[in-house]
């Protein structure tokens, strides 16, 4: 475990860097960052997914706990959008990451990458996000109304009783940290009142920029915005599958990612197809719908 100070905080991250065989640059090729959602979430869903197989791809993997997640500071107070970014930034600089970035982010994780682009467009080399959105006015709405039901409802323990009979101790587990950081700080005050960039700083990114969302999650209906700002961005459906497909399908996202950095970012992860189980082809997995 690596602990960091960043903005003025101790932040939790962790790094993996690609063999030099397969990299073939001393200390690692392009960065990829991996962000990860709100509340529930923490580095863990990424590094069980995808990072060990971008890091086999040939990218140099960075990944941590935002602040009041994980093994991260958590401060009371601080929790606009601008403070996430805030922090991305301080810490690519502590970490001497000076290159423009690959960051991938997963539900909010997603949101603090396009906020970190727009303010930082030069800095940014792709994004891809799974289950999220630009930070519009309309996906800060959803995440306002999901954060004031999960601050009524999960600090009582028959809540948290009945998720884990229904839906199992893993959800628990992820119910039960959602509670101790909005218990214990203003992320449900603070996020909501966040200054927005302007959707014309969103549509000006450029980079190659990937989607993924389930077929059957709500957040899907936030597609046609991603279209209106970023008609270049690549846009892959999985049917059948909710908010938590990295969590639930992490070959799929992986294969998906994988097959996007090949075909609209230049790179070449062809040793990573070996290790992760597939044979090289150019080619997107069978369930997914690509627009």
């Amino acid at each position: 475990m690596s602990i960091v100070r960043a903005n003025g905080l101790s932040v939790h991250m962790e790094q993996l860097r690609p063999p030099e065989a397969v990299s073939g640059v001393p200390g690692g090729g392009p960065t990829a960052v991996l962000i990860h959602g709100l509340a529930t979430d923490n580095l863990a869903s990424w590094y069980l997914s995808m990072a060990h197989p971008l890091a086999a791809a040939g990218l140099r993997v960075i990944m941590y706990d935002l602040r009041g997640h994980g093994k991260s500071e958590r401060p009371t107070a601080g929790y606009t959008l601008d403070h996430f970014v805030d922090d991305l930034a301080a810490l690519l600089a502590v970490l001497d990451v000076t290159g423009p970035v690959h960051l991938l982010g997963n539900s909010f994780g997603g949101t603090i990458a396009f906020s970190y682009a727009a303010r930082h467009p030069e800095q940014v080399a792709a994004i891809a996000a799974v289950e999220s959105s630009p930070p519009t006015a309309a996906w800060f709405e959803r995440v306002a109304t999901r954060l004031d039901a999960a601050a009524a409802h999960l600090p009582h323990e028959h809540v948290l009783a009945r998720i884990s009979a229904e839906r199992g101790e893993r959800a628990s587990r992820r119910a039960r940290a959602a509670r101790d950081v909005l218990v214990a700080t203003s992320l449900a005050r603070d996020l909501p009142a966040s200054r927005l960039p302007a959707e014309e700083r969103i549509a000006a990114i450029q980079c190659p920029v990937l989607w993924v969302y389930g077929g059957s999650s709500a957040v899907v209906e936030l597609a046609p915005d991603v279209q209106r700002l970023l008609p270049h961005a690549r846009i892959v459906t999985v049917p059948g599958q909710r908010h938590s497909i990295l969590i639930d399908q992490p070959d799929t996202v992986r294969d998906i990612v994988l097959s996007w950095l090949r075909q609209d970012c230049g790179l070449h992860p062809g040793p990573a197809d070996a290790a992760a189980g597939r044979d090289g082809r150019d080619q997107p997995p069978s369930p997914a719908t690509l627009h």
